[in-house]
């Protein structure tokens, strides 16, 4: 019994710590799945399930093994715990070999969980570098689209506002753009009328030219100042300086042109201008010397041939002979004479000149002739014109071998027109003499004003009517052009200059019911 009695904190304790075992250990295998469920993807969590199951699992065959065999023991059955002794301590050794194998891999999947920790940040730095980029690049994004736009408004403004014709072709030559001064060039209102409905070829004066500049454009690939002359829209010939390059689209793969053109129409006119000029400054001075050499022996030997022709009878065969003489000798005179007074000029006395008092006696003069070989001269004069300071009789003398020269232009009957008004600046009065004759070619008007260059038969003329004419202009500070066309006819517009006092009486007349189209 005493041995009985000191056994007994023993086996109370042994009880009762198996069954605080079995509770403990079943009470974190319980704590342990809550922490799992909270972070399913947590590898210490998971470690700590697995170990608590395998502690509840030692705890429970121990705790039990020990309860059992008290409770047989004590009952007197001591031999039926004999046969299950062995199977508890194989199973007490299976659940601390599962412990401590837990506990030895722990270190391995600490590693792995490290290194995918490691990874996972690496991801989130990589994640954020990404974010990082993509902010920087939407940044970039967005101040590449405003350098292109402000690229694309600076060129535009360019292209719009450029004083030159600015073009561009696709690879057969049809217009895809272009600006307002190549629309104004042309004669065009808007692109659309261009675009897709006209090709460049369409605008070119000469088949031949635009054949020329495709063949030296597909050789060379591009075309640098050439002169070509070209069309607008109403017909009238334009002379540009053309420079046009090809470049390939990195996007559509296909090639296209782009042109500059310069119209350098006015710029030639005034360039003839003064070639005109000097020509006729230094032929001015040959013509004097010549004339002023020619003037003595004309007139000796006119002299004597009246005196022979006062000495012989009509009847005689001389007479006949010695009259031509004469005749053919005061035509070298007067030629003579054309001559100083192309050289020289005869004195100027200016004065304010009433354009249509002075205009309307000349074709009073000569409309009676002109009439009689069906031509017909109209007038269009603009009323309560400012008086011009010029020298009338001057001005007679040019509109007089204007509308010669327009009348033996006609062939048959026609009409002749004769426009004055005052230009639209309100600085200038224009004068035109237009007919609708023969016409000049190209060729033939590059050489009016040269003295003694004419169209006429042998005999009509001496070349040296529109020379004059042209000198008196120039000497009044004016302008003489010509526009012609084969088979259509001649305008001659003359442009003089009005003085402060004319231009103040201009200002306040009523305002002009014609329109100008001299330059």
């Amino acid at each position: 019994m005493t041995g009985s009695y000191s056994l007994a904190p023993v086996l109370f304790s042994d009880v009762v710590g198996s069954t605080l075992m079995i509770c403990i250990s079943f009470g974190a295998v319980w704590y342990a799945s809550r922490l799992r469920k909270a972070d399913p993807s947590s590898v210490i969590w998971t470690y700590l399930m697995v170990l608590t199951v395998a502690l509840a699992v030692f705890s429970l065959s121990r705790s039990v093994g020990h309860l059992v065999k008290h409770l047989l023991l004590f009952t007197g059955n001591a031999y039926i715990w004999q046969c299950f002794q062995p199977y508890t301590g194989a199973i007490n050794s299976i659940a601390f070999i599962g412990v401590a194998s837990v506990t030895l891999f722990f270190p391995k999947v600490q590693r792995i969980n490290a290194r995918i920790l490691n990874d996972k940040m690496a991801l989130e730095k990589a994640t954020e570098d990404i974010k990082l980029l993509n902010h920087n690049l939407e940044a970039l994004v967005e101040k590449r689209t405003s350098q292109l736009s402000l690229s694309e408004k600076k060129y535009r403004g360019i292209f719009e506002g450029s004083m030159d014709m600015i073009f561009v072709l696709d690879d057969q030559l049809n217009f895809q753009d272009i600006n307002p001064s190549g629309l104004a060039t042309l004669g065009y209102d808007s692109p659309s009328e261009l675009v897709g409905s006209v090709s460049f070829g369409e605008i070119f004066f000469s088949s031949s030219d635009y054949e020329e500049f495709v063949e030296d454009l597909s050789v060379s690939g591009s075309i640098k100042d050439r002169e070509c002359r070209i069309r607008e829209k109403s017909g009238l010939e334009v002379l540009i300086l053309l420079s046009v390059t090809g470049t390939m689209s990195e996007a559509a793969k296909r090639k296209s042109y782009i042109g500059i053109a310069k119209d350098v129409t006015a710029r030639k006119r005034m360039e003839r201008q003064l070639q005109q000029a000097d020509r006729l400054a230094s032929l001015g001075q040959t013509a004097a010397g010549v004339a002023h050499e020619l003037n003595t022996p004309l007139g000796i030997i006119l002299g004597y041939t009246q005196l022979l022709l006062r000495n012989c009878e009509e009847q005689n065969a001389s007479h006949g002979d010695l009259q031509i003489i004469e005749k053919q000798a005061k035509n070298c005179r007067r030629i003579v004479q054309d001559l100083l007074k192309f050289a020289r000029g005869s004195a100027t006395q200016k004065s304010y000149v009433d354009l249509i008092t002075c205009f309307d006696e000349v074709i009073s003069l000569l409309g009676h002739q002109f009439e009689k070989e069906g031509i017909t001269v109209e007038t269009q004069f603009e009323q309560d014109l400012p008086k011009v300071f010029a020298d009338g009789e001057k001005l007679k003398q040019v509109l007089v071998n204007l509308l010669v020269n327009a009348k033996q232009a006609i062939s048959g009957n026609g009409t002749i027109v004769v426009i004055v008004k005052l230009g639209p600046d309100k600085h200038n009065i224009l004068i035109s003499v237009s007919d609708d004759g023969c016409g000049m070619s190209q060729k033939t008007l590059e050489k009016i004003f040269d003295p003694f260059f004419t169209t006429k038969p042998v005999g009509v003329g001496t070349g040296l009517g529109l020379s004059v004419s042209y000198g008196i202009i120039q000497a009044h500070g004016g302008c003489l052009q010509v526009e012609s066309k084969e088979g259509v006819g001649t305008t001659f517009t003359i442009s003089l200059p009005l003085t402060d006092e004319s231009q103040k009486s201009a200002e306040e007349s009523q305002t002009p019911t014609l329109q100008s189209e001299c330059s």
